[in-house]
């Protein structure tokens, strides 16, 4: 079983920046596909970005490209989403997901771990 804990949400004017951490429990994080998803009011939840066990391979929602950047500890089984000049329609509860299998995905639904959410909201 695998646990997500997200933190770092909160309150910020556009322009601002937040990090959000997600840390997971398990001695085979190191092996773990990690996502970023979120989720407005009334809306589907939508993919973010994605990060391959390594850290190699990353890959963005073309909404966030250039102003997020996704990274992972694996020492410290911590996956991290730094969010750079956020804008209002950045407002949403951010959640983090684990594939144990390693695989990425866009799909949320391919995802067989999450963590509770975090709620970041951006003011004009």
């Amino acid at each position: 079983q695998v646990q997500l804990v997200e933190s770092g949400g909160g309150l910020v004017q556009a322009g601002g920046s937040l990090r959000l951490s997600c840390a997971a429990s398990g001695r085979t994080f190191s092996s773990y596909a990690m996502g970023w998803f979120r989720q407005a009011p009334g809306k589907e939840r939508e993919f973010v970005a994605f990060i391959s066990w390594n850290g190699v391979n990353t890959h963005y929602a073309d909404p966030v490209k250039g102003r997020f950047t996704i990274s992972r500890d694996n020492a410290k089984n911590t996956v991290y989403l730094q969010m750079n000049s956020l804008k209002p329609e950045d407002t949403a509860v951010y959640y983090c997901a684990a594939d144990a299998w390693g695989n990425t995905h866009r799909d949320p639904g391919q995802y067989e771990y999450w963590g509770q959410g975090t709620q970041v909201t951006v003011s004009s």
